[in-house]
């Protein structure tokens, strides 16, 4: 099918790829130039306008950085809402916050265009293979509209409920994820001052009941974990900047239904601090730097 994509940076460019890949006709179009350069060499074709990549589309994904960035794509006066072909079918991959996700959502139904919030988790590695997994929110007839897509660019597709519910799952998935990743750097820190051999201490942590998936895939300690972004001077795969967005998100969200997140609030701050002094480029994990000091 024809596919208008917007927001081709380190998440979109693979999913991109992995959908012409599939045979798919990619129109692709970013702000960003430079985002745009590898789009052609990945198999799509360039688009000089947002318009102009969801003129012929029957179906179109967004992967945008925030929730106002979602808002000016879907909903102003040249927005996606009112200028794509009736039928179309409207995926949109951001992160974002569950008000917003809504709003738009709402602004779709209006003219009666079917809508997903369908955020991901697995970052650009899992991007990159194609084994993203997508919290899905919106009618499950929707969903199953849209399975063969989502498909070709993740391995796990869940119906979270109801328009926003798959941003709701993404930002519980990734408080839980920014706070195991501070306790597993606390951890570490910890160990190695107490005398403990880094990698002895994580072969026994990985069969005991301190395990997690951020320290199994994401340890912050290089040497240890091939996948780990500690080997690679914390290149981002994701990064602090969006580990805090993510984080702070999950305090707009909690606050809104009076849940109590303390651990949240404190991974929320630690991560603001940190982004604040000039590491929001750095790999989430790069979190350990803050914890040793």
């Amino acid at each position: 099918m024809i596919i208008g994509f917007i927001g081709t940076g380190n998440m979109g460019l693979p999913m991109v790829r992995n959908l012409a890949k599939a045979g798919h006709t990619v129109v692709a179009y970013d702000q960003s130039i430079s985002a745009l350069e590898s789009v052609v060499s990945v198999g799509g074709t360039v688009a000089s306008s947002q318009r102009e990549a969801v003129k012929d589309a029957e179906t179109v994904i967004t992967m945008l950085p925030a929730g106002e960035h979602v808002r000016a794509v879907y909903g102003s006066d040249g927005g996606l809402i009112a200028n794509v072909s009736k039928g179309t079918l409207l995926i949109d991959c951001s992160t974002i916050d569950v008000e917003n996700a809504r709003l738009v959502a709402t602004e779709a139904a209006a003219r009666d265009l079917d809508m997903l919030d369908a955020p991901v988790s697995g970052g650009v590695a899992g991007a990159e293979a194609g084994t993203l997994t997508f919290m899905v929110g919106g009618p499950e007839k929707v969903l199953e509209r849209a399975r063969p897509v989502l498909q070709v660019m993740g391995k796990n597709i869940v119906h979270a409920g109801e328009s926003g519910s798959g941003q709701a799952a993404k930002i519980c998935n990734n408080m839980m994820l920014g706070i195991s990743i501070i306790a597993t750097s606390e951890a570490f820190v910890m160990g190695q001052k107490l005398g403990l051999n880094p990698k002895t201490l994580f072969n026994i942590i990985s069969t005991a009941s301190g395990s997690c998936w951020a320290m199994q895939n994401h340890l912050p300690v290089p040497g240890i974990v091939e996948t780990a972004a500690s080997n690679r001077d914390f290149q981002a795969g994701f990064s602090v900047g969006m580990m805090a967005k993510d984080l702070r998100l999950a305090q707009v969200a909690a606050k809104s239904v009076d849940a109590s997140t303390p651990l949240g609030r404190e991974a929320a701050a630690l991560y603001t601090s940190f982004e604040e002094n000039g590491n929001q480029n750095l790999d989430y994990s790069a979190i350990i730097k803050k914890i040793s000091g």
